[in-house]
């Protein structure tokens, strides 16, 4: 089932779009985004150059601290998209729950999917999907522990969209020759708050790299996304600041839940997920408030809820959560 976060006018057309604004939490996106700044008119009126887009990739190259090649594309999804198209079709293995669109994109290239729960069920599979850390639960696993995995799968794809506050998590970081049959996904959007600039990169050996080259073309982002990824990523101050500031909203969240009466199950710096006695319930609680959250198909209780920004917007949250622990 693709389900999505952001589905905000969804939302608006079940609980109404009149009075206050409403606080989108439904995403796991940074809510103080990268300041843009200006931007050179050339990078709205002309194709992007190859030396542009070189430049972007040895800048990510830099920020996630690897040595290996680095593909630009419009989003971490647009990478979802292309990878399944990388072997040729067979048994698949997802590590679930997680993010739904890994299992549709191999679906609809007609792989055969298996969603398993231990890590350890993933051996031995085609083309195996780790998500790290998950989404929506948080769980997390050692570079090391995936890089004995690769040994033992066709492919690995370890996504990594969240990882940006956890460095140390990247496979990708690790000081020995990363095997050729790993991709690691990472999204742009999601820690610099730019989601709309719709950028990632795929992370890859020389051989996967030439291939999705070919299978991308000549400009597989805008030249905005370019000028401002470029700026963003080499900002380590920035970087750093807003790491800590999300570290603190994480746990400043988990405190507010915790007064509601919700339990922990998990989630990272950019979201986190609890258990409720009804979700759904919940959800429409808050909605009431037009405050939107995220629910799964697969569990009556989880909610999830990304950060809110404006302090304004942590005081209704709070109102809200009040108000919602009181219903029955």
């Amino acid at each position: 089932m693709r389900d999505h976060g952001g589905n905000l006018q969804a939302a608006k057309a079940a609980f109404g779009s009149g009075g206050a604004d409403w606080i989108d939490l439904s995403t796991g996106i940074n809510p103080l985004p990268y300041p843009i700044g200006t931007v050179p008119i050339n990078a709205w009126t002309r194709l992007p150059e190859a030396d542009s887009l070189k430049q972007l990739e040895r800048a990510a190259q830099v920020r996630y601290g690897t040595s290996i090649d680095v593909v630009a594309v419009a989003g971490a999804q647009a990478a979802i998209q292309l990878t399944p198209m990388l072997s040729p079709v067979g048994p698949a293995a997802i590590l679930a729950p997680t993010y739904n669109e890994h299992g549709a994109a191999l679906r609809a290239q007609g792989w055969q999917v298996s969603e398993v729960g231990q890590l350890e069920a993933l051996v031995g599979s085609d083309l195996a999907v780790v998500v790290n850390p998950n989404n929506p639960d948080g769980q997390r696993h050692a570079p090391e522990d995936l890089l004995r995995l690769a040994d033992s799968v066709g492919l690995l794809i370890v996504d990594e969209s969240f990882v940006d506050p956890e460095p140390e998590l990247s496979i990708a970081r690790v000081e020995i020759p990363l095997p050729p049959n790993l991709i690691v996904l990472r999204s742009f959007g999601k820690f610099y708050g730019l989601a709309g600039l719709r950028l990632g990169f795929a992370l890859c050996s020389p051989d996967l790299t030439g291939r999705l080259r070919d299978m991308i073309g000549p400009w597989p982002v805008s030249g905005m996304a370019i000028a401002v990824a470029q700026r963003a990523l080499q900002d380590t101050d920035w970087a750093q600041k807003t790491t800590a500031r999300l570290y603190r909203d994480a746990t400043r969240l988990d405190a507010l839940a915790a007064r509601a009466g919700w339990t922990s199950v998990g989630g990272t710096p950019l979201f986190r997920t609890y258990g409720t006695p009804h979700a759904a319930g919940t959800q429409a609680a808050l909605a009431r408030h037009h405050i939107w959250t995220r629910i799964f198909p697969y569990s009556e209780g989880w909610i999830r809820l990304g950060l809110p920004g404006a302090e304004e917007d942590w005081t209704r949250l709070e109102a809200a959560l009040l108000d919602a622990s009181k219903q029955p």
